[in-house]
């Protein structure tokens, strides 16, 4: 799958992760709510970001609907995105820097 795909769906499983357990602690236990006022707009744009990517590469590498309804799904659920970046076999994002060399 495309890097740019991978990349999206990493940034948003991040940020998902950060406003669920770094900014929303803040708020409601010490009071702060400068996190989610920070952290919130910027999962909600990486997300809206995945979902078109999503949308995107299902048109184009004709996935099935089942693959189409679990990579949103994804996006909903903390570690979904990392989970069906492993369950549908994405590459990683480095490649090897080396070449084999023939005697």
């Amino acid at each position: 799958m495309p890097t740019w795909f991978r990349i999206t769906g990493r940034l948003e499983g991040f940020s998902f992760l950060a406003l669920l357990l770094i900014a929303m602690p803040l708020k409601y236990y010490m009071h702060i709510p400068a996190g989610v006022k920070i952290m919130g707009p910027v999962h909600g744009f990486l997300f809206l970001a995945y979902c078109a990517s999503a949308f995107w590469l299902a048109s184009e590498q004709k996935w099935s609907v089942k693959q189409q309804i679990l990579a949103y799904l994804a996006a909903v659920f903390p570690f979904g995105t990392f989970m069906f970046e492993k369950k549908y076999g994405i590459e990683p994002l480095a490649e090897p820097c080396y070449q084999e060399i023939s005697k």
